[in-house]
C-alpha cells in the first residue's frame, strides 16, 4: 500500500518530471527547418536536416561597401554579441566567405522579382548563413528571421551558454501587404521617445513596417508646430485623469523618424479634425467659432467638439500644422482623422474633408484618413481606414480608394481579452488571442476584395493605457497574429498550427522582457 506520503513523492517527481520535458523541448532546436515556430510564418521552407552552429570565430559579411547594408549587419551583430559572447565583426567580401559565417547580400537588378521590396532568401547550410533581397528591407527582414531560429535565450542581454543551432535549408519569404502596422495613441496619454522606441523593436521583430502616431485628440495635443507653439505648451500639458501630459519636440519627433528608419518602419502621424479637437481648441480661441478657448480635457467621452468650419484661419492653421508635419515625416501618409465628427454638420464636414485633402496634397504628401471621409469626395491614391462602417468602406472602394484594414471588432489592442481583463474597453469586442488571429482582410466586408486592401493596422487606443507595462500586456500575445495576418497567404494561415508556434514564443517574450497576457488558448512552452 502507498501512504499518503508516498503519494506526495510521486506527485512531485510527475510535475518535476512535466516541466523538465517541457523546458527541455522548448530549448531543443529541431534539425528539420520546415518545423520552425518563426512568426510570421515564411511562405516555403525547404529542409535538409542538418545544423548550423553559430561559434566563436563566426562573422558578418557583407558584400560591397554600402553603409546601409554595413549598418544591417552591425544591427545584427549587435543582437547576437550579447548573449552569445562572441566578438562578432562585421566585414566586406564580393564572394561568399569561408565556413562558419554569415553573408548578406543584394541581388541583381530584376533577378528574383517574385522576392519584391521587402521579401528575401535565406539559404542555411552546415558551413554558413546566405541571406540574399532585392533591398536593404528585404535583408532586414531576413534578418529577424534569423534571430527567431536561434534558441530564444539569444535575446537575452546577458552571456549564455550555447551550442548556438540552426535547422538547415532554405527560406523564400516576402509579403501579403505592402502596409503592415500598428497605431499608438499618444493623445489619450502620453508615451516617452523611449516607450514608443521599443514598441518599434517589437514591429521590427515580427516584420512589421508601419508605426502610425495619434498625435492630436481632445486630450492632448503631442507634437510642437512652432508656428502655433501654444498647441503643444498649453494643449500637451494634461492626458486622461488629469496627469502631466507631455509632447515631442520636433527634434523627438524626428529622433523617433530616424529610429523607425533604422528598422525599415514608416512613421503616418495623425492630427485628427475636425473633431477629436479640443486640445487645440483649448490652445487657440481664434478657432473656435465663439472666438473663446475651451477648457483642457481630461475625460474619455467624444464627439462634442469641432473647429469652426467656416473660418478662413482654420485652414490657415491645418496648413501650417500639415506643412511643418510633412517636412518632419519622410514616410508618404498624412494621417488627417476625420473620425466621430458628431458636432461637425454633414454639410460642412464634407468641403472641409476635401479643402484638407487639398492642403495635404499640396504638401506633397498623401492622404489617409478614418473611413468615415468617405461620404466626402476622395482624391486620387486617398487610403480609407477602416473601423467600424461598411458602408463608408464601400463607399470609398467605389471611389476608387485603397481600404486600410483595421475592423475594430478584431484589430483593435484596447478591447479586453475577456471579462476579467483589467485594462482595455470591450464596446466593439472582447478579443481574444484566437479571435484576433481568425480573420481574412480580403472576406471581412462585402464587395472588398484583396485588389481593394492596402494592408492590415492594428490599433492602441489609450483612454485605459498609461505605460510600457500595461501598453505591452495589450499588445501581447496579439500583435504576432497581426503580423502574420499581414505577411503569410491566408492559405498558409491555420489557427491550430498557429497556436503552437506562438506558445514558443512564450520563451521569447520572457527573454525580452515583455508583460503579456498569458492566454489559455494558446499552450506556452515558458521555463519556470
Amino acid at each position: 500500500m502507498i501512504d499518503k506520503k508516498q503519494n506526495s513523492t510521486i506527485a512531485a517527481f510527475m510535475v518535476f518530471t512535466m516541466l523538465f520535458v517541457q523546458v527541455s523541448a522548448s530549448a531543443k532546436t529541431s534539425s528539420d527547418l520546415s518545423k520552425t515556430d518563426v512568426i510570421p510564418k515564411p511562405v516555403t521552407i525547404t529542409a535538409t536536416g542538418g545544423y548550423f552552429v553559430l561559434k566563436s570565430h563566426t562573422d558578418i559579411y557583407v558584400r560591397g561597401e554600402s553603409k546601409e547594408i554595413k549598418q544591417i549587419g552591425q544591427y545584427l551583430a549587435d543582437k547576437l554579441k550579447l548573449s552569445t559572447g562572441y566578438s562578432i565583426d562585421v566585414k566586406t567580401a564580393e564572394k561568399v566567405p569561408g565556413s562558419g559565417n554569415i553573408y548578406l547580400t543584394l541581388l541583381e537588378k530584376s533577378s528574383s522579382s517574385i522576392l519584391g521590396e521587402e521579401g528575401y532568401e535565406l539559404i542555411i547550410t552546415k558551413k554558413q548563413i546566405l541571406l540574399k533581397a532585392n533591398n536593404p528591407a528585404g535583408l532586414f527582414r531576413g534578418i529577424q528571421t534569423i534571430r527567431q531560429l536561434l534558441p530564444a535565450k539569444i535575446e537575452l542581454a546577458s552571456k549564455q551558454t550555447g551550442p548556438w543551432k540552426i535547422s538547415t535549408g532554405t527560406i523564400t519569404d516576402y509579403p501579403v501587404y505592402s502596409y503592415r502596422g500598428v497605431m499608438l495613441d499618444v493623445s489619450r496619454h502620453f508615451f516617452s521617445v523611449g516607450d514608443v522606441e521599443k514598441l518599434m523593436d517589437y514591429l521590427a521583430y515580427y516584420k512589421m513596417n508601419i508605426l502610425h502616431l495619434h498625435l492630436s485628440d481632445d486630450q492632448g495635443w503631442r507634437i510642437e508646430i512652432k508656428s502655433w507653439p501654444e498647441l503643444a505648451k498649453h494643449g500637451g500639458n494634461t492626458q486622461v485623469g488629469g496627469g502631466k501630459g507631455g509632447y515631442y519636440t520636433q527634434e523627438q519627433y524626428s529622433e523617433i523618424v530616424n529610429y523607425a528608419k533604422e528598422r525599415y518602419i514608416t512613421i503616418v502621424p495623425e492630427i485628427d479634425m475636425p473633431g477629436h479637437t479640443n486640445a487645440a481648441l483649448a490652445s487657440y480661441a481664434d478657432l473656435n467659432c465663439n472666438g473663446k478657448a475651451t477648457e483642457l480635457y481630461t475625460g474619455i467621452n467624444v464627439g462634442f467638439s469641432t473647429l469652426c468650419i467656416a473660418q478662413n484661419i482654420t485652414y490657415k492653421f491645418i496648413d501650417d500644422v500639415i506643412r511643418e508635419l510633412a517636412a518632419l515625416t519622410p514616410g508618404p501618409y498624412i494621417h488627417i482623422g476625420g473620425d466621430e465628427s458628431r458636432s461637425t454638420k454633414r454639410e460642412d464636414y464634407i468641403p472641409f474633408i476635401n479643402k484638407v485633402q487639398d492642403i495635404v496634397i499640396a504638401n506633397g504628401k498623401q492622404v489617409l484618413g478614418w473611413d468615415d471621409i468617405a461620404i466626402a469626395s476622395l482624391k486620387q491614391n486617398v487610403v480609407a481606414q477602416h473601423w467600424a462602417n461598411v458602408k463608408n468602406a464601400n463607399m470609398a472602394v467605389d471611389q476608387g480608394a485603397k481600404i486600410l484594414m483595421s475592423p475594430a471588432n478584431k484589430a483593435y489592442l484596447d478591447m479586453q481579452y475577456d471579462k476579467s481583463t483589467k485594462l482595455g474597453l470591450h464596446w466593439a469586442a472582447y478579443i481574444e488571442v484566437d479571435s484576433a488571429y481568425i480573420w481574412d482582410p480580403t472576406t471581412l466586408i462585402p464587395r472588398v476584395g484583396k485588389e481593394n486592401v492596402l494592408g492590415i493596422e492594428a490599433a492602441l487606443w489609450t483612454e485605459t493605457i498609461t505605460n510600457l507595462h500595461e501598453m505591452e500586456y495589450m499588445v501581447f500575445p496579439r500583435l504576432p497574429g497581426y503580423a502574420e495576418i499581414g505577411w503569410t497567404p491566408s492559405s498558409g494561415r491555420n489557427w491550430n498550427e498557429y497556436k503552437v508556434r506562438l506558445g514558443k514564443q512564450g520563451e521569447r517574450f520572457k527573454a525580452m522582457g515583455i508583460n503579456y497576457y498569458p492566454s489559455r488558448l494558446v499552450p506556452w512552452e515558458v521555463a519556470k
